[in-house]
């Protein structure tokens, strides 16, 4: 049974603190969106599931495809009700055949593998970052995902991902988003990352980065 998991940072929480002295311009997005409120995914195979099945497309095409997933698997995305589709129905809701493929994959191996999920949360990011993606169909990108929304790792740098790439050229006014270029810019919110990235995202889903003129 999953339980909804809720997570809190307040402008005063010392993570917080520490993102708005070590870089001011983040500092500004910080006191704009306030405090930081989400949830922990704790269904672990779904998030997975729907994450290679958003892999490069839009937050609302990704969103329409998982709809039309948790349909054919009568609103719960499980290993069993994976494991009872097809290449063909998977096809049907607008999946390619390499992500259909990959899905399918990935229900076989837990299948087998009960207890994957369980073993990741014990490494460390490099070494669950590697173990993820060994698999086929999660790349660099997805399992940075899983570890930030699922296993809460606090220093993920998701410089793979278009929406932060998106906040992180307003930010600090640049066309420059290469990996090396990134990471000296973001180096300062180290140990506190994923954290940042979080504000990011928030930034850019409240409209922010639309409507406020940064500096």
């Amino acid at each position: 049974m999953n339980t909804t998991v809720f997570q809190k940072y307040s402008l005063t929480s010392p993570e917080i603190c520490y993102l708005c002295s070590a870089d001011k311009r983040l500092s500004v997005i910080i006191h704009k969106i306030g405090d930081l409120n989400y949830t922990i995914y704790t269904d672990t195979f779904s998030f997975l599931v729907k994450t290679i099945a958003g892999q490069m497309l839009s937050n609302k095409v990704a969103d329409i495809i998982s709809s039309r997933l948790e349909n054919l698997c009568n609103g719960y995305i499980c290993v069993d009700k994976i494991r009872s589709l097809n290449l063909e129905k998977l096809r049907s809701i607008g999946l390619s055949k390499q992500k259909s493929e990959f899905i399918l994959e990935l229900g076989e191996f837990i299948k087998e593998n009960p207890s994957f999920f369980n073993n990741l949360d014990l490494l460390p990011d490099d070494a669950a970052l590697r173990k993820l993606t060994e698999l086929r169909g999660i790349g660099t990108w997805t399992a940075k995902m899983y570890l930030i929304f699922v296993l809460n790792r606090l220093d993920i740098l998701p410089y793979e991902d278009g929406a932060f790439l998106r906040v992180y050229k307003w930010l600090y006014s640049t066309e420059d988003i290469s990996p090396k270029s990134i990471i000296k810019q973001c180096h300062s919110w180290h140990p506190y990352s994923s954290l940042a990235a979080r504000y990011m995202y928030k930034a850019l889903d409240s409209g922010l980065i639309q409507n406020y003129k940064l500096f």
